[in-house]
């Protein structure tokens, strides 16, 4: 283990997962997971010009020095990776995580937002939209990223002078321990809805893998209004404040809440203090995203003033009720709802400030929890005026099938409901069957510029296929 301690610190974290990846002097870590298994690469990788290869102990390979074997190499990097980011490059971020079903973007953008407000601060993200340093934007394909990846990261954004990182923290990167190790400043907890039932199985599983962010975290910032705020609480190790629309026995409450169609408004109260909080992103969600967020400000230290303030001037974020230009008086919004509800809160918040028809153009994701589709179904057809179901990233599977278990739950509502596959011709219908006061929702995809068809991915940005499909009706 001290050569590979040696060997880590020579090579920077210059460390890989995939075998294909090596091009020379790195560190190899065979990993497990649901579909692969490392351990039968690593003679590929060392064959490619790996230095060492860290396998699993019970792996059946035959004797090599270069072979590392240790209980587990998921702990081992991530040990390796927090030991050299602390003891080795020096220096520490205050991090923030959240976690939750839905409005896990919007709350890190509003609190980035808030602290480069209230601070002047220069913050890290990490999440679904991709990873931020300060102004930087870098890709990202997963929500939360390996271990190595962050440790990386947290470095990098050191070196840039970042003075916080605001992180989603997924269930999977939770149960999978991509972020065990991280000691977070504050973590939040939004809500807890049906979705990933493919991975976790069961709710309970969902929501135990979400809890142990508690175990890691100073202070915990938790939705008091949700069902599982009890589970949440009872396994948390640290202070709690929590915050509520409806229990006037939270740390930090909404009162007076207002709604209109271009944003939100309450009183926020915290022991004396009261502020007047807006949010100009509509819906209920919104207001409980604004609680989280402020939360989060007063456990990090600022005002509930300072909080207030800087969330006042926020904006909305890309592919969350996001509105595109049209070429008439209807509109098109486009949101990344994609479990059950998540599409219930963001269909209810348009009937409120439609005036026509709303539309719901909508699908559901390949190899993903099939047990939502349905769920998915009735509650389009409920709350549209016409529900229009098409594909969304059917992945490996067959978009009809995928269709057709959605509309198993919209069998006893006729007439509502219109299918149409592709999603493009989906889109295309939904604009020119738009009328005055219409709002058409596109569902799904939110900030996603591609659509995943086996294991590929093809362009595919919702803004462009409305933005050309309008400059083409233009010209005929």
């Amino acid at each position: 283990m001290e050569q590979l301690y040696a060997k880590y610190c020579a090579c920077d974290c210059q460390v890989t997962t995939d075998s294909r990846a090596v091009h020379g002097g790195e560190i190899f870590f065979a990993l497990r997971g649901e579909y692969f298994d490392g351990n039968r690469y690593a003679l590929q990788a060392l064959e490619a010009g790996a230095d060492y290869a860290v396998v699993a102990a019970d792996a059946d390979l035959p004797d090599d020095n270069r072979l590392i074997r240790v209980e587990d190499p998921m702990t081992t990097l991530r040990d390796l990776a927090a030991w050299h980011r602390t003891h080795v490059r020096g220096g520490r971020l205050p991090v923030i995580g959240l976690t939750g079903t839905n409005g896990k973007t919007t709350s890190s953008y509003l609190i980035r937002h808030m602290l480069e407000e209230a601070l002047g601060a220069k913050v890290g993200l990490v999440g679904t939209n991709g990873i931020m340093i300060g102004s930087e934007s870098i890709r990202s394909e997963r929500t939360t990223p390996e271990s190595y990846e962050l440790q990386k990261l947290f470095r990098q954004m050191v070196d840039a002078g970042c003075t916080h990182v605001v992180m989603e923290v997924s269930s999977h990167s939770l149960a999978l321990e991509r972020v065990a190790g991280i000691e977070y400043d504050v973590g939040a907890f939004l809500n807890l809805t049906q979705d990933h039932l493919d991975f976790h199985g069961t709710m309970e599983a969902y929501a135990e893998a979400k809890r142990k962010l508690f175990s890691q975290c100073r202070i915990g910032v938790l939705n008091r209004d949700d069902p599982w705020y009890g589970f949440m609480r009872e396994g948390a190790q640290c202070p709690i404040l929590d915050f509520s629309t409806e229990s006037n026995e939270a740390a930090l409450i909404a009162k007076d809440i207002r709604l209109t169609a271009s944003g939100v408004r309450f009183a926020a109260v915290y022991g004396s203090k009261l502020a007047l909080a807006k949010l100009a992103i509509p819906g209920m969600f919104s207001v409980y995203n604004a609680l989280g967020v402020l939360g989060v400000g007063l456990a990090l230290g600022l005002t509930l003033g300072q909080a207030v303030d800087a969330l006042g001037t926020a904006k909305g974020v890309k592919g969350r009720v996001e509105s595109v230009p049209t070429d008439g008086d209807y509109a098109i919004l486009i949101d990344y709802a994609h479990t059950p509800d998540a599409l219930e809160n963001v269909l209810k918040t348009l009937r409120a400030v439609t005036r026509g028809r709303l539309i719901a153009v909508f699908g559901c994701g390949g190899d993903r929890d099939k047990a939502k589709r349905p769920l998915m179904g009735a509650i389009a057809a409920d709350n549209a005026d016409i529900a229009l179901v098409t594909s969304d990233n059917p992945r490996t599977e067959d978009p009809e099938e995928i269709i057709r278990e959605i509309l198993a739950g919209m069998k006893d509502r006729p007439g509502r409901t219109k299918v149409i596959c592709d999603r493009v011709e989906a889109i295309h219908w939904a604009i020119d069957n738009a009328r005055s006061g219409d709002v058409i929702l596109l569902a799904g995809k939110g900030h996603e510029d591609y659509q995943i068809v086996g294991k590929e991915k093809h362009h595919m940005d919702e803004r462009e296929i409305v933005a050309d499909y309008l400059r083409k009706r233009k010209r005929t």
